[in-house]
């Protein structure tokens, strides 16, 4: 086993993953309802393909993509559509998205058009095309349609890096799925070396996840090796994306530029077996692995849910509360949404439902002037100064955050974590993004408005220069008459 060293930043958190692993992987009960939002995935809304009242098979498609950053959205059980309307979403809570709700017939009638799919000798092209037709979507948290990612990757990848880095302190999802379904992430992992040509691939997992890293090891070994794994530090948040590429190979990710740039591809393990479940048994993302952990809960374990499940229903299996939460969150403690309810549904990237009571979590205290002490910069893995910036942000200076790289920040939480000042950093910088994405937009459409604006003034010459001529023609013509 390689283990790699080169960090920057990040923090070494207490973890507790230990409350959830400690039971085994297993299937969440079905849900008499399923509530399936259309967006649910980075980039524009599905498209509904049914109407209320259809009948559905398990697996079949019910929303179709409508841009080429969208995804396809299939029934995760057989029945009949109830409704499509607005439904509350954990992706913000605030604001209803359109939803297709889907009452289950408990008969688990499978969609025939759905079979296996023999990639050894395809092309990538179609690879990538068959990925999109199953929905799926990066498992780790930025849900960005995998085809879509795939097809922007270099022609000939140097390198596909599969993340089992899981760093958020209570998640535990990964960590299970590596231990207990192996080889599902080494047969995912084939499948996308053959759809971008890479010529590496690599599977990284932290160096505290000793029972994922063997299984791992001797996945790779029945499927006859080419894939490397690797230990990184358990180091908050080792996990993110640039962070792990520097952390494995040493390169940076350029500021405002991608993996693929450097000739990287990263997907999640998670991604990866949603994959192999795809191509080589025929079932799209329908289902994905949630932990539900934290003291409120009465037995945390890591289930396997289909999406649309109602949280209330994980909650309930894994025995309900132990106490009333102080803070229920979709994701970890650093980088979670936090609910007002548990009245929302499974979605494609929910990979966490954190019940926390107030010994979870550090709850914050009155905000104070910042003292300069720099704890902030020491900590952040992306090497920003967040000091400066929220400086910057509190003046609404947004050429001066947008050379600083606001935009680089990847909102882990660790600035806010170390602030003696309990100053909401990541809050400010979420909230001065949306300016500084302006700024550069406008910025990057300078040249072309500058452009039409100096064809506009010679234009405007010429037609003057036009005008002059033929008055001064008809000024001579004129004169010129006796």
């Amino acid at each position: 086993m390689t283990t790699r060293s080169q960090t920057r930043g990040g923090l070494k958190l207490e973890t507790h993953k230990h409350r959830s692993t400690m039971r085994p992987l297993r299937a969440a009960r079905p849900a008499e309802l399923l509530t399936l939002p259309l967006d649910q995935h980075a980039g524009a809304a599905a498209r509904p393909i049914v109407a209320t009242g259809d009948l559905v098979a398990l697996g079949q498609p019910i929303a179709e993509p409508t841009a080429d950053i969208s995804a396809w959205l299939h029934s995760p059980v057989s029945g009949r559509v109830r409704a499509i309307e607005p439904q509350p979403s954990a992706l913000h809570p605030d604001t209803p998205s359109l939803a297709i709700v889907i009452e289950n017939d408990g008969a688990d009638r499978t969609h025939a058009a759905n079979q296996p799919f023999d990639f050894s000798n395809a092309e990538p092209a179609a690879i990538v095309e068959h990925i999109a037709r199953g929905g799926i979507v990066g498992l780790g948290g930025a849900i960005f349609p995998t085809a879509a990612k795939l097809a922007r990757a270099p022609a000939k990848s140097a390198h596909l890096i599969v993340n089992g880095a899981e760093c958020e302190p209570w998640i535990s999802c990964d960590d299970m799925l590596m231990r207990e379904r192996a080889s599902e992430v080494i047969a995912g992992a084939k499948v996308l070396c053959r759809a971008v040509l890479a010529e590496h691939c690599t599977i990284a997992v932290e160096d505290d996840m000793r029972e994922a890293a063997q299984a791992l090891r001797e996945a790779v070994e029945h499927a006859g090796g080419g894939i490397e794994v690797v230990e990184v530090p358990s180091i908050y948040p080792a996990g993110g994306e640039r962070q792990l590429i520097t952390t494995l190979t040493g390169l940076e990710v350029p500021s405002g530029g991608l993996p693929q740039d450097i000739g990287i591809l990263c997907q999640n393990v998670g991604t990866a077996a949603a994959i192999a479940r795809w191509v080589h048994d025929g079932e799209p993302l329908i289902r994905r692995v949630v932990t539900i952990t934290g003291s409120a809960i009465q037995e945390p374990a890591n289930l396997d849910a289909v999406i649309g499940t109602p949280l209330s229903r994980l909650i309930a299996d894994c025995g309900g509360f132990a106490t009333e939460p102080a803070k229920l969150m979709m994701g970890g403690p650093m980088m979670g949404i936090a609910l007002p309810t548990d009245q929302f549904a499974v979605l494609k990237g929910m990979n966490c439902v954190f019940a926390a009571t107030l010994r979870d979590i550090q709850p914050a205290g009155p905000e104070m002037p910042c003292i300069r002490c720099g704890s902030c910069s020491e900590v952040c893995p992306a090497i920003l100064l967040p000091q400066q910036l929220h400086r910057l942000a509190l003046a609404g200076e947004v050429p001066e955050l947008d050379e600083y790289g606001l935009l680089d920040c990847i909102e882990c939480g660790c600035c806010d974590y170390v602030c003696p000042s309990q100053i909401p950093l990541v809050e400010r910088f979420r909230v001065a993004k949306p300016e500084v994405l302006r700024y550069r937009t406008m910025r990057s459409m300078a040249p072309e408005a500058r452009a039409q604006f100096e064809a506009r003034e010679v234009r405007l010459a010429r037609l003057e220069e036009e005008r002059r001529a033929r008055l001064a023609e008809k000024r001579r013509s004129i004169t010129s008459k006796p």
